[in-house]
């Protein structure tokens, strides 16, 4: 098998994964958080975000690259609650098992309902014989300007025409 193939079946693997899951409703348990300390902080609200994106993938050439790994820059252009720009870079492998996996960190610049930063998402999907998992969460202590503080996780969809959109369940300190 030529190292263009093998390269294109590992970002066809990552782009698998995200179509995959985005059509797929998966739940992923959270980490359990240490004992609460004898001061209680004020617990932010939970709130959801959502709306369309646009995402433009775009596959790197690597001198000495590996043939099943593959890589790749992420531009997105956010709509709805969220509305702004990302940019970011993707590391794929793949096999021709319908296998692979996926991680990427993507930093995004805009306005979320109505309080502007940025904020970098980390991304970690797989895909064992077809069957995938995504995690995509709001890097920690990652937010800037109004959006400082921010945690939470995001959700992918992608509907059977192909267009993209987004679930942000977030938390934001409150106002002082």
């Amino acid at each position: 098998m030529d190292s263009m193939h093998n390269r294109s079946g590992s970002w066809a693997v990552a782009v698998a994964i995200i179509s995959c899951v985005g059509l797929s409703s998966l739940s992923y348990p959270q980490p359990s958080s240490p004992a609460t300390p004898s001061v209680q902080k004020e617990t932010p609200m939970t709130t959801h975000a959502s709306g369309p994106f646009e995402v433009k993938l775009v596959p790197q050439k690597d001198q000495d690259a590996d043939p099943v790994l593959g890589r790749m820059t992420i531009n997105k252009q956010f709509h709805g609650d969220l509305e702004g720009t990302s940019v970011g870079q993707m590391l794929t492998a793949g096999s021709a098992e319908k296998s692979g996996a996926y991680v990427a960190i993507e930093k995004v610049t805009g306005t979320l309902r109505g309080r502007s930063g940025t904020f970098v998402l980390q991304h970690s999907g797989a895909m064992t014989r077809g069957t995938p998992q995504l995690s995509i969460t709001v890097v920690p202590d990652s937010g800037t300007g109004q959006l400082t503080g921010l945690a939470g996780k995001m959700t992918i969809n992608i509907a059977p025409d192909g267009k993209h959109s987004y679930d942000l369940e977030y938390s934001l300190p409150s106002d002082k």
